[in-house]
């Protein structure tokens, strides 16, 4: 066996992107503007003079000057790289924090108001915002990882790649496999030693091609018998 490793396995697993990923994440990007609606839509009144300017509706204002800055950041920097994802997603913070202050301007208001003398009600509106900002805060520390979940991992041991997000990854090791060979455009076939055979498929997968000719070429490395040495006369 040889026991050269491919350069893809010293680097480490590789990220897998959808073929159709830099229009997703435009389509992300764009679909930042429910936020921004919201924040349009809680400064209003100020803007019309319905209501005084506070310390909080001024932070309010401040944050979604930044918001709509990040969002122009984000769809510029989707052009030029659609697949370098920063290690803190600042226009999900953002996001979260518009969603936050937005929660508890509504929730403040409902709660002078019950003060006032109206009847108590439950809303949903300010718990849903509130939700929504949790879950913004979330994307924006574990884009990455969640990016990572498709992978190609190329090692001396074997591989293990996981092509499709809500599938199992495969992980094998030469001693399981018999033989990978490329089937159809875009698949592969592993045959096992107990018989059983996989497919993996690069189709859906930004590059499949040349994701799967780097795991075919891993293989040759390691499946194929070492030539013996030249004699020296």
């Amino acid at each position: 066996m040889n026991t050269v490793a491919s350069s893809a396995a010293v680097q480490g697993p590789i990220t897998l992107y959808h073929r159709r990923h830099g229009k997703q994440q435009v389509a992300k990007a764009i679909g930042h503007v429910g936020p921004a609606v919201l924040l349009l839509l809680g400064v209003a009144p100020i803007l019309t003079g319905e209501e005084s300017i506070t310390l909080l509706s001024g932070l309010e204002v401040v944050i979604g000057a930044i918001y709509l800055a990040l969002m122009v950041r984000e769809l510029r920097h989707l052009r030029h790289n659609p697949f370098h994802r920063e290690r803190v997603a600042w226009l999900e913070l953002a996001a979260a924090a518009i969603l936050a202050m937005e929660s508890y301007h509504i929730w403040h208001r409902h709660h002078e108001a019950e003060l006032a003398g109206a009847p108590h009600r439950v809303h949903t509106l300010p718990w849903l915002y509130a939700a929504l900002a949790v879950v913004y805060v979330v994307l924006a520390f574990r884009m990455r990882q969640m990016d990572a979940h498709r992978f190609l991992h190329l090692h001396p041991e074997g591989f293990a790649v996981r092509t499709k997000g809500m599938r199992q990854a495969h992980r094998l090791h030469w001693a399981d496999i018999t033989t990978v060979e490329s089937e159809g455009s875009a698949d592969v076939l592993v045959h096992r030693a107990d018989g059983q055979t996989h497919r993996i498929s690069f189709a859906n997968v930004h590059d499949g091609l040349e994701h799967r000719a780097r795991l075919l070429e891993h293989v040759q490395q390691q499946l194929s018998p070492v030539a013996p040495p030249a004699e020296t006369l």
